[in-house]
């Protein structure tokens, strides 16, 4: 098994469609900050430099790196500096943490591709991993345990039309 890092916004929003792929587990959480074990509202309220990440852990021979890029590409805003949808301010903003040079290589090569098909530069941090610290447990599985909220949170960030 492997893990891998994403920052896409929200991290209730994109937690479902990596399982639909074959990760095993998805993790919210926060990465890439200096306070030890932040809170959301901590986070939330842009006082620690963390982002809210998801931590994906996943089996290679199931679905590669590259497909777990494709999928974050596929589902943010590579183009706003200023965070995803609806949610605004540095720990909505993106990025890719990477483990080791093979991942930062291929992140590096999805970035340049995605700037060239669109011709303008993308707002993904690519990073060394740092640190993660995994979420208050009401964050994790939102989707399953509050399924109308996390519908209307879909529709009102407009990740989801109606």
């Amino acid at each position: 098994m492997k893990e891998a890092y994403f920052a896409g916004g929200c991290f209730w929003c994109v937690t479902p469609i990596y399982k639909m792929y074959g990760v095993d587990k998805v993790i919210c959480g926060y990465a890439g900050g200096d306070e030890v074990d932040p809170t959301y509202e901590q986070v939330k309220h842009q006082e620690t430099g963390h982002r809210e990440t998801i931590k994906l852990v996943y089996d290679p021979a199931k679905v590669g790196y590259e497909k777990l890029l494709d999928i974050f590409f596929a589902n943010v805003d590579p183009f706003d500096p200023d965070g995803q949808f609806i949610d605004k301010g540095f720990s909505y903003t993106l990025a890719i943490f990477y483990c080791s040079e093979e991942e930062k290589a291929l992140a590096e090569a999805k970035i340049s591709a995605v700037e060239a098909e669109a011709d303008r530069k993308t707002c993904v941090a690519l990073l060394p991993y740092k640190n993660f610290y995994e979420a208050e447990e009401y964050h994790q599985d939102y989707y399953l345990k509050n399924p109308e909220a996390f519908e209307k949170e879909l529709i009102e960030s407009g990740r989801k039309k109606e």
